[in-house]
């Protein structure tokens, strides 16, 4: 199994109630429903962009030709009014728009990239629905309005919305599967100008209540940026001569971390499983030496050391571990990674009807290469 992510190469968010004020340095993103001090109902969208190149590297240089998981990531930092249910929305931002250098409330307004009217810097390039059509294919288009941002939403077939649904219990961080849209741009049928965020349109200019989502931005200064994440399936599982572990009363661990790895390439982690007391036989090689495989439907998953929550989650379709001749191993890749963070490896099994979380201390860190 594999998880990578890329991190933005632009976002801000934009708002009705600012008309032309730019928030591309932002430390906080925002999509929000709420009235503004004269009683007019007001709204915030978020625009998001990842760069075309890393997602094109992603799938041609480490998924290859197999299916893939493609979704956008968001960590919330605060929330005011949130309701006990509510849907967010995801597309594809059709025509390119700048980041801009501005923070919401700035005196005078700074008008050096995207706003709720304009695209571009300055009062140049509004948002306009012209010539919308007339994209590559013809078969993607949006029934926005200038203003606010223009967007595809899909048509012959293919659904260009992308959707979350938050409830009482959500942690209302945001997750929304968009691996069509992506697709998409990989194969080059619509232009990769990143994604608009924005609540649905019954909450959007809200006047009964103040509903603000804020999020992390790609400029905080935390360790909860925003990023795209891909998961695929790259799990191989062939036992050989292995037997399959399958007694609760067993050792499993990391047998070469090395402590500290360079945020490049990929990293293997071979895994040692045996019964902590094996049965006796007649043989010239110790039988605590002899390593076992895992079963099949064993995971793998990343803690951060400081925080405690998980980064890469225990997953049954995406962090299966593998097999070979040699044992159980997976890998990471440490460029997907936040660097200066120190991870903890988790395993989880079921043996003999039970399942189980191994927590041996394997920790490492990832350094900053150069």
């Amino acid at each position: 199994m594999a998880v990578y992510r890329i991190f933005p190469e632009k976002d801000t968010f934009i708002s009705s109630e600012v008309p032309t004020g730019n928030a591309g340095k932002d430390e906080i993103i925002e999509i929000g429903g709420y009235s503004d001090i004269t009683g007019t109902g007001e709204t915030n969208r978020i625009l998001i962009q990842y760069s075309t190149s890393e997602i094109n590297d992603v799938i041609s240089s480490k998924i290859g030709t197999g299916s893939y998981s493609a979704s956008i990531n968001l960590y919330l930092a605060d929330a005011y009014e949130i309701p006990v249910n509510y849907d967010l929305y995801a597309y594809p931002i059709y025509g390119s728009w700048d980041n801009g250098v501005g923070k919401f409330g700035d005196i005078p307004v700074n008008t050096t990239g995207a706003s709720w009217v304009n695209k571009l810097a300055g009062q140049a390039g509004p948002w306009t629905t012209t010539g919308f059509a007339a994209n590559t294919t013809g078969s993607y288009k949006s029934g926005s309005t200038a203003g606010g941002g223009n967007w595809y939403t899909g048509s012959a077939g293919v659904n260009l919305e992308f959707t979350q649904s938050h409830a009482l219990n959500s942690t209302n961080d945001v997750n929304i599967n968009v691996t069509r849209a992506v697709q998409l741009f990989n194969a080059n049928t619509i232009v990769n100008s990143g994604f608009i965020l924005k609540l649905s349109s019954n909450l959007e200019y809200n006047t009964t209540s103040s509903i603000r989502l804020k999020y992390y931005g790609r400029d905080t200064n935390t360790i909860y940026p925003p990023f795209l994440e891909f998961k695929w399936d790259d799990t191989t599982y062939t036992t050989g001569s292995l037997s399959v572990l399958s007694n609760s009363i067993s050792t499993i661990g990391v047998t070469n971390n090395k402590g500290k790895y360079p945020d490049v390439g990929k990293q293997r982690f071979r895994i040692s499983a045996k019964p902590k007391y094996p049965v006796r036989s007649f043989s010239t090689s110790s039988a605590y030496l002899t390593n076992y495989a895992l079963p099949s439907v064993s995971y793998w998953g990343l803690r951060d050391e400081n925080t405690e929550e998980m980064v890469v989650d225990f997953d049954t379709k995406f962090t299966k571990i593998s097999c070979d001749a040699n044992g159980p191993f997976f890998d990471v890749y440490m460029d997907g990674l936040q660097p200066e963070r120190y991870y903890r490896i988790l395993v989880k099994t079921t043996l003999d009807g039970s399942t189980t979380v191994v927590d041996n201390q394997n920790i490492f860190k990832v350094v900053r290469n150069g």
